[in-house]
């Protein structure tokens, strides 16, 4: 009873060290990748979804005042009245 008990025993040290250690493995698997994730849009120079929304939200304002200085144009000129 004494040794199956301490068979038990290691078995089941063993099994918890054994998913420690593959938690740990998987965990530092995705920090490779997302390491070299990051590495790859750097050297793409892509940009973050943060900075891509500001960067579009510019162009619509820019397209806008755009849109309003042909309006502005399109008024000040006059036709002029053939003879």
């Amino acid at each position: 009873m004494k040794n199956s008990k301490f068979v038990f025993d290691k078995i089941t040290k063993l099994f918890e060290e054994g998913l420690v250690s593959s938690r740990d493995l998987a965990n530092e698997l995705i920090t490779i990748l997302k390491s070299k994730r990051d590495e790859i849009v750097f050297k793409m120079k892509l940009t973050s979804k943060d900075e891509f929304e500001v960067l579009s939200k510019r162009v619509e304002n820019l397209e806008k005042i755009m849109d309003k200085s042909k309006s502005i144009r399109k008024k000040k000129t006059k036709r002029v009245k053939r003879s």
